[in-house]
Parts: C-alpha cells; sequence; structure tokens
C-alpha cells in the first residue's frame, strides 16, 4: 500500500478521473483538479478529493498525473506565469498521459529537468474503460531509471506498460498507434460498404475476417462494440482523433518521410469536419463518404 503518497490528477475528463480512481484503488491518496466546474464535480462525486488549486497540488503531491488536450494547455499549466516550474520547491516527477507533439515533450522536459522535475511522456490507449479498471496501455518516454522510478504509479493505471526510448518516443508511438487505428477505420469502412454493395452483410463477414488476415483493432473491437450496435460510445471524439492525425501530419512533414497514404488518410479525416462534429464520436468516420464531384465536360 501507499498510503503516504499523494497523487495529483490534473484534468479529471473521462480519461483522468478513471485514472484518479484506479490510483485510488491502488492505495495512493489523490487530488484531483479540472478547471471546468462540472467536471471536477462528478469526479468529486465519484470519490476524488479535490485540491483547492495548483499550487496546493505541488506543494502535497510528489507525483503529478496530466490528463489534457494538447501540448499548448501542458506547456501553459508546467512552465506557463503561475505553472508549475515556479510553483515547485522540491523535486517532482510529471506522468503526461495527453497525445503530445513530441518535439514539444522533449523541449519541456529539458527544461523542467534543470529545477529537478522529471517529466515523462506517457500517453494511453484503452478507452475510459481502460481507465477505470486500471488496464490502460501506456507508451513511456524519458529514461529508464526515471520510467522505473515512477512504475509503482504507472502500474496502478496501466496493465501493459511499454517503454519506447527516451523523452519523447511514448508520444511518437501513441501517434504511430492512432494513425493505424483512423486508417484502419477508414479503409474497414469502405470495405464494408463493398461487401454491402455486393449483397453481404457486415454481420455476416465479421467473424471470417476476424479469422484471417485482414483482421485489425477496427474489426475485432470497434466493429462489434461501437459500430455495429450502433452505441458509439467510445469517450473519443472526432476531434481527439483530427488532432492526433494532425500530430503525425506534422511529424512526417518535419522528417521529409514520403507517406503518400497517410497523407490521403490525413486529408480525408479533415474533409469529415463538414459532416462529422468536433464531439462526434471519432468510430462515427466509418460513415463518411466525400462527396464527389460531377466530371467537368
Amino acid at each position: 500500500m501507499n498510503e503516504t503518497k499523494f497523487i495529483g490528477v490534473i484534468g479529471l475528463g473521462n480519461m483522468g478521473r478513471g485514472m484518479a480512481l484506479s490510483l485510488l484503488r491502488g492505495g495512493f491518496q489523490v487530488l484531483g483538479l479540472d478547471k471546468a466546474p462540472q467536471t471536477a464535480q462528478r469526479a468529486e462525486a465519484e470519490g476524488v478529493p479535490l485540491a483547492k488549486g495548483l499550487a496546493e497540488i505541488v506543494e502535497r503531491c510528489e507525483t503529478i498525473v496530466l490528463s489534457l488536450p494538447t501540448s499548448a494547455i501542458v506547456r501553459e499549466l508546467l512552465v506557463g506565469n503561475g505553472g508549475v516550474q515556479g510553483l515547485a520547491k522540491r523535486n517532482l516527477t510529471i506522468i503526461d498521459t495527453t497525445t503530445a507533439d513530441p518535439e514539444v515533450t522533449r523541449e519541456l522536459a529539458a527544461q523542467l529537468r534543470e529545477v529537478g522535475i522529471v517529466l515523462l511522456d506517457a500517453p494511453v490507449s484503452g478507452g475510459p474503460g481502460g481507465a477505470l479498471r486500471g488496464e490502460l496501455t501506456m507508451f513511456l518516454g524519458g529514461s529508464e531509471a526515471d520510467v522505473e522510478g515512477a512504475k509503482p504509479v504507472l502500474s496502478a493505471m496501466g496493465k501493459n506498460l511499454f517503454h519506447i526510448g527516451a523523452s519523447g518516443a511514448g508520444n511518437i508511438a501513441k501517434i504511430v498507434n492512432n494513425l493505424l487505428t483512423a486508417a484502419q477505420l477508414l479503409t474497414a469502412g469502405e470495405a464494408f460498404r463493398m461487401a454491402e454493395a455486393a449483397g453481404v452483410k457486415t454481420e455476416q463477414l465479421l467473424d471470417a475476417v476476424n479469422a484471417g488476415s485482414g483482421r485489425s483493432g477496427v474489426t475485432l473491437f470497434n466493429y462489434p462494440n461501437r459500430i455495429l450496435p450502433g452505441t458509439y460510445n467510445s469517450g473519443f471524439t472526432m476531434q481527439l482523433m483530427r488532432k492526433d492525425v494532425a500530430l503525425a501530419v506534422s511529424l512526417y512533414e518535419k522528417l521529409g518521410v514520403d507517406v503518400p497514404v497517410t497523407k490521403e488518410v490525413a486529408q480525408i479525416w479533415r474533409d469529415s469536419a463538414g459532416m462529422l462534429a468536433d464531439g462526434e464520436d471519432f468510430n462515427r468516420i466509418v460513415n463518411f463518404q466525400r462527396a464527389v464531384s460531377p466530371p467537368t465536360v
């Protein structure tokens, strides 16, 4: 048990709330914080103690878990005016589960290390259910010693912990993971539409595909659990997946890598914004079909 160790969790949305509750079950004392009152109150109602503000979390917690939407928000929280860097009076470990820009993560990690703060990139896969059960897959970036030191906290949140490499490597792994998911949703959607047009329903086809070489996480999980039942309740939005695909675009552009298929995938996700609102479940992309311009004469 870890009764004497306080863990701060900043960002108590679908993922952060589940991680906070898993940490509580793991024997840690938790202080949560979210700028949205309704989100914070929901977490508190489910058993997450709330901090009065960032200063209390920095003062009382030796490890802080971040579950935030973007690198820009992470940067402002950590090194902005009134941020963690200026408030810290002792060594801290920051576990950032945000799917973030690896270049920004590396910059922040180097800057924070100068004042005794360790920043680990630890983006996750597994959705709100995995967060609540403490069964997330975590892609870890940082030194071997820092990752090892954070293992008790990481293990309370994640079932599958993969130390990918140095700072930023965890973010790169998660960008690759989500890019593959984004592409597989598009190809599965097209393939099953083709089968339906030929008279074979997806329900008739899915088990056979999943026993063959065409299977993927999308066909094994997304289709039977989110798409075919029509629930579309993954807790992961179109806006978040568009952001993650945009991170992949930024990465390949910086590296100068030729990725024609990825470029087409990214364009389709961008084009979907006119039909699928940011708040919609990301699995709805399987129903998106780009309008085809009439041929010119």
